[in-house]
């Protein structure tokens, strides 16, 4: 078996903004797999700045992961226990190597056409009149859930997009999800939060800076609004580190990225603690191309989550690549009479 990796840059279509700043790029690695006559294909797919595995050795590591590949999934995946990205990459190329197709890892009714999965319509951050465009057009596309990017502009004008929202729709006919990507000052957020609560929110991720898990822990206590675990699970490698985690915070959610947190074998861990203490959570990728991101929406499917899923990021670049995924009506779809245009980047 032959293996080789593959830096890929996406453009966005716009800039795209957090309260980590602006985005235009981003970056992305290809692991391809030869083995005779079958390809097999997987994304690295790491957010500079943001995932525990942006280090200066992370490309020597793709090397290493490639000169050792006989190694085998399994054993590849405990030797870079401190590489998520990585991790999902070697598990996604060798599930993409022995399937029928290299883009059909997980055969199922979702990847026949007959089923979707429901997905949020995700707000950037911006000016006030950007997320207002933003927001009517993901209900006019359909989105019965909305998830905005807060805590980057003022918190009165963000209120007023709530405010905008509600004015107009029910909790039961648009559910608003917010993500504060750790905006929020450890010592008023509460305050924030009983002022977010008017809006009867869905939850909110993040509120404050990971690794404050004491405040975190209190906040979870006490909140009015049900917090979403993101960032505070990066870095977590460990299934004792991710009870004792859970344990001690006590979150209403967790939101699972796979890149971020070992690929499906990792996600399937905090999965089965989430359900063991009771705790919610939906899966959402980290701005993969549609290689990765078609990886996770068909392994979500087989999960049964009925909740709307952070899957939605397909569009988002001017140098995608084309594939049978499609958003309608707040849905993702596997459109199997779209065929792959793989532009060839290796």
């Amino acid at each position: 078996m032959k293996a080789t990796y593959h830096k890929y840059i996406l453009n966005f279509k716009k800039p795209s903004g957090t309260s980590r700043g602006v985005i235009l790029e981003k970056e992305t690695w290809f692991i391809l797999l030869e083995d005779k006559d079958k390809k097999g294909v997987g994304e690295c797919g790491i957010l500079r700045g943001l995932s525990i595995d942006d280090r200066p050795d992370y490309e020597k590591k793709l090397q290493w992961t490639c000169a050792n590949i006989h190694l085998g999934k399994d054993k590849l995946w405990e030797s870079l226990i401190e590489f998520p990205s990585i991790q999902f990459g070697v598990e996604m190329a060798f599930q993409s190597l022995v399937s029928e197709t290299p883009y059909l890892l997980f055969p199922s009714d979702f990847t026949n056409g007959s089923k979707s999965i429901p997905i949020n319509g995700l707000v950037w951050m911006g000016d006030e009149s950007f997320m207002k465009e933003q927001i009517q057009e993901k209900i006019a596309d359909g989105f019965h859930c909305i998830k905005l990017k807060i805590g980057a502009i003022d918190f009165e004008k963000e209120l007023q997009l709530l405010r905008f929202i509600r004015d107009y729709f029910t909790p039961d006919q648009v559910e608003i999800r917010v993500d504060a990507n750790g905006a929020f000052d450890t010592i008023n957020t509460l305050d924030k939060l009983s002022q977010l609560s008017e809006f009867k929110l869905h939850s909110i991720e993040q509120p404050i800076q990971k690794n404050n898990t004491d405040r975190m822990a209190e906040l979870c206590e006490i909140t009015p609004i049900p917090i979403a675990l993101d960032e505070e699970l990066i870095g977590v490698f460990s299934i004792q580190e991710k009870e004792e985690l859970l344990q001690k915070i006590k979150p209403q959610y967790i939101i699972l990225k796979p890149s971020f947190i070992g690929g499906f074998r990792g996600t399937q861990e905090w999965i089965s603690l989430a359900n063991k203490y009771q705790i919610g959570w939906w899966i959402t990728s980290a701005l993969e191309s549609n290689i990765g991101l078609n990886a996770i929406a068909q392994w979500t499917f087989l999960q049964h989550n009925t909740m709307p899923q952070g899957l939605g990021t397909g569009a988002l670049y001017t140098n995608n690549f084309d594939c049978p995924l499609e958003v309608s009506e707040g849905q993702l779809w596997y459109r199997m009479e779209n065929d792959w245009d793989f532009v060839n980047i290796f």
